[in-house]
């Protein structure tokens, strides 16, 4: 009995090790992402050939659709192969490409080097997910998705800061890119020999031969998880948009500096997603000891926040006040971290192991192909004076829908065989 106790609390030791050497991966994949959205003016003065809005959003969009083409490869290459391997040369990859970002000069350079960085970052997050999942089985899922999640929101915060940067003469947006990219690179090398993949037993079935076409015809002929899918696509409509549009928003609106504009688009809301992580991961796993459905509950009531935090941060630029944006920012942040930290322990309840990364990556593919549409068309909307109120409308109606969808999905006790963690 001794020895058990002694076994698993080594395990769990373990297991939040993991977790902790992978926010420091997470926070650099958001801050290069959320840089660029934060520095927008300075970067559009210093490139030639940024003349409209819609061309600030296909910079932003093409990110993304590559990001997404490449995320259910990354997540299959990551159930086969080395998630560990996987991870590492993510991170080592996009450091590199960020690194070169602050080298360019043109706008076709910029395209470019953003497609790049979505080849280089596609296959970690997959990955990733799936290991923490990997290790973290049942009453501690959902915390331990929700710290690493902490992470990418830290990102997120550090990233809205850059505005400030980039208005330094001494330093500049240029000097941001390349110290990131710097910083990747070197954590990337103790990274390598740190990480470590659960050790699985011997007689669990070997799924490393399953084909790409096997394991996408058992995702799609899972009823669960094409509403996980549908779930999971529409709110990141509202998402990307909030991320990637709301500095330059707020700027305008509230005629702010970038700096200032980029630290409350930002500051907030991802400070609240902080405290919905943790509250709605602490929520789902304690509900899951009552519930098979825990998660997916805690889940809907992040949705049923961010539909009137939609339809308030549209309005809020009529009342003059941006602290009224910022209110209604938070209560966005606020249920993003109870929908964020249960996506993949729901997932994890519809799909095996072996396919989870799979599973993931293909969710991107879906959800980051429509967040990519719909930077573009914000900016081809606010080139035609649609009225903000207007278009964050339809993203909250998306977002309605969501809400109800999720409560369809029938969760089931995926983790089949179990897998022993290493010491």
């Amino acid at each position: 009995m001794i020895s058990s106790e002694t076994d698993d609390s080594s395990n769990l030791y373990t297991a939040w090790i993991v977790v902790g050497l992978l926010v420091p991966v997470a926070l650099l994949n958001y801050l290069d992402r959320q840089m660029l959205a934060a520095m927008k003016f300075s970067v559009m003065h210093d490139i030639s050939g940024i003349h409209q809005e819609a061309d600030w959003g296909k910079v932003l969009a093409l990110f993304k659709w590559v990001y997404a083409f490449l995320s259910p490869i990354g997540g299959y290459l990551s159930d086969r192969y080395s998630r560990r391997h996987v991870i590492v040369g993510s991170l080592f990859a996009w450091s590199v490409i960020t690194w070169l970002t602050g080298q360019v000069t043109t706008y076709d350079q910029l395209l470019a080097t953003r497609a790049l960085m979505g080849v280089s970052e596609a296959f970690y997050i997959p990955a990733a997910l799936a290991l923490i999942a990997d290790f973290h089985r049942g009453s501690t899922r959902s915390r331990a998705v929700g710290a690493h999640q902490m992470g990418i929101y830290t990102g997120v915060i550090i990233g809205g800061f850059s505005g400030y940067v980039a208005d330094q003469a001494s330093l500049g947006w240029r000097w941001a890119f390349e110290a990131s990219g710097a910083i990747g690179v070197l954590y990337a090398i103790p990274l390598f020999f740190l990480l470590k993949n659960p050790v699985r037993n011997a007689s669990s079935p070997d799924h490393h031969g399953s084909s790409p076409i096997g394991a996408l015809r058992e995702l799609l002929s899972n009823r669960s998880f094409l509403l996980l899918l549908l779930y999971f696509t529409l709110p990141a409509l509202a998402g990307w948009v909030v991320r990637d549009w709301m500095p330059s928003i707020l700027k305008e609106q509230f005629g702010i500096g970038q700096g200032k504009a980029g630290v409350s688009a930002t500051l907030f809301w991802q400070l609240a997603a902080i405290v919905g992580v943790i509250l709605g991961g602490w929520l789902a796993d304690r509900w899951m000891r009552n519930s098979p459905r825990g998660r997916i509950h805690v889940s809907a009531i992040g949705m049923l926040m961010i539909v009137p935090a939609m339809f308030g941060v549209g309005y809020s630029p009529q009342t003059g006040q941006l602290w009224v944006a910022v209110a209604f920012l938070i209560l966005f942040g606020l249920g993003s971290g109870f929908f964020d930290c249960n996506n993949m322990p729901i997932l994890c309840q519809v799909a095996r192991p072996e396919l989870r990364a799979s599973g993931y990556g293909l969710m991107n593919l879906v959800s980051i192909s429509c967040g990519g549409l719909a930077d573009w068309g914000f900016g081809v909307l606010r080139d035609r004076q649609v009225p903000l109120f207007g278009i964050f409308s339809i993203f909250a109606s998306a977002a309605i829908v969501s809400a109800f969808l999720v409560l369809f999905i029938e969760p089931d006790d995926a983790d089949s065989g179990p897998t022993p963690l290493s010491h």
